[in-house]
């Protein structure tokens, strides 16, 4: 029925009143996973917790590290990287301008949130070999991974590299790598410098979608064994705008290698752009799809090169790899494929091969050779390379007697647009 309008005011104020009363009443008290009572509501309150996707930065420097190139700092940076990879959201490892005197550093995940390290300073490896189980500085297990600044990871490499004997014995031992990364997935290493590793600057292990873009690395040309960057049993990666001197591969690609893409690349001194070296040990995985494209390589000792083991422990298969637009100057061995492969004549056993090189693509390479053999192509005769294509390949030896040739064993494929005496498929 209906009310009053002096009615239905009394009942508005009625509840007002009750509404009033019950606001200043303390909410019901809830049990922590201890059991314990929550706090009386005149306990003072604590600080709000940080949402669980507010980002963070771990600065080294907080943490102990001294930034003077002798104070060790393994243990500063070791502990501001697990305080940056235990909490949520983005968090930045910073390691500010100075020189860091560490030794092996271990980033192990997987992290909370996505970590990256900015390195402004200088990481300094120590010399002192004792100290190393593996590598300098190992990442693994870890997602969304970025290392990208302006600073310089320096292995000190000059004062070891004779202990490195790896040219004497087939089984020697292997000094430490500078940076390695390992089962890590989506990481981005930008516009660092890596600086005279003891053994390889950078080793990509058992990773999936990684991108290195802009880096310089750096070592003499006779510095043993300093590959710029291997990749092993890794897909989709990356490798753009990077500058690389080295004693070794600038960009080794080893087994278990798939969608592998190059570009803009600059390597010398160096070995050149290498597939391989593929065959060395038991249960190696297939190298398939990768693509070389507009880089350029200067008075390397080979420069776009497959190479596999002549004693090749196991059986695999080499195939899709594309270089295109290489630019050579002054390099020994511009193309080659070498499946003889057996550095300083130390294999073990010689024989058939048992690895297959197939549907490989030279493209648009050109410029000068140091080397009369502008192009060796040397293949398994009972394994012959196949689908191997060359197309507009002009690399001239500039020579006193300036005779350019190829040398074209077990190859079979096709010459397109080559100058006459490279056209030997």
């Amino acid at each position: 029925m209906a009310l009053s309008s002096n009615a239905l005011r009394a009942i508005f104020l009625l509840a007002v009143v009750v509404c009033a009363a019950h606001a200043g009443k303390p909410a019901p008290k809830e049990k922590d996973k201890s059991g314990d009572s929550a706090a009386a509501p005149d306990a003072a309150a604590p600080e709000a917790a940080a949402p669980a996707g507010a980002g963070g930065s771990s600065d080294i420097s907080k943490a102990g590290a001294k930034g003077d190139g002798k104070t060790d700092s393994t243990k500063a940076v070791n502990e501001a990287w697990a305080a940056a990879c235990g909490k949520e959201g983005a968090q930045t490892l910073t390691i500010p301008k100075g020189d860091y005197l560490t030794g092996p550093l271990n980033f192990s995940g997987p992290c909370k949130g996505s970590v990256t390290i900015q390195l402004d300073g200088n990481l300094l490896a120590t010399t002192d070999l004792a100290q190393y189980k593996t590598n300098w500085i190992e990442i693994e297990h870890v997602d969304n991974l970025v290392i990208t600044g302006k600073g310089t990871l320096d292995g000190q490499g000059k004062q070891v590299w004779d202990d490195n004997k790896c040219d004497k014995k087939y089984d020697c031992k292997i000094l430490p790598n500078s940076l390695v990364l390992s089962y890590v997935n989506n990481g981005t290493v930008s516009g660092i410098t890596l600086l005279n590793s003891k053994f390889f600057h950078m080793n990509v292990f058992q990773c999936k979608d990684i991108t290195i873009k802009d880096v310089t690395i750096t070592a003499p040309g006779d510095s043993p064994n300093t590959d710029g960057i291997h990749m092993g049993d890794s897909s989709k990666v990356t490798i753009t705008g990077t500058t690389i001197s080295s004693g070794d591969d600038c960009i080794s690609i080893g087994p278990g290698s798939t969608g592998i893409n190059i570009t803009g690349v600059t390597c010398g001194p160096g070995h050149g752009i290498s597939v391989g070296s593929l065959g060395r040990y038991k249960d190696e995985k297939d190298v398939t799809d990768v693509n070389v494209k507009d880089c350029t390589l200067k008075k390397t000792t080979n420069g776009v090169r497959i190479k596999t083991y002549e004693d090749a422990a196991t059986a695999l298969t080499a195939s899709q790899i594309h270089y295109e637009n290489i630019a050579m100057e002054d390099v020994a061995n511009p193309i080659i494929i070498d499946m003889n492969y057996c550095p300083n004549n130390i294999c073990t056993n010689k024989g058939a091969s048992k690895i297959t090189v197939k549907d490989v693509t030279f493209k648009n390479i050109t410029g000068t050779s140091s080397t009369p053999e502008a192009v060796s192509l040397l293949c398994n005769d009972k394994l012959p390379c196949s689908g191997v294509t060359l197309d507009n390949v002009k690399v001239e030896f500039k020579g006193i007697n300036n005779k350019t040739m190829a040398v074209c064993n077990n190859a079979k494929g096709s010459s397109t647009g080559c100058l006459k005496e490279l056209a030997c498929l």
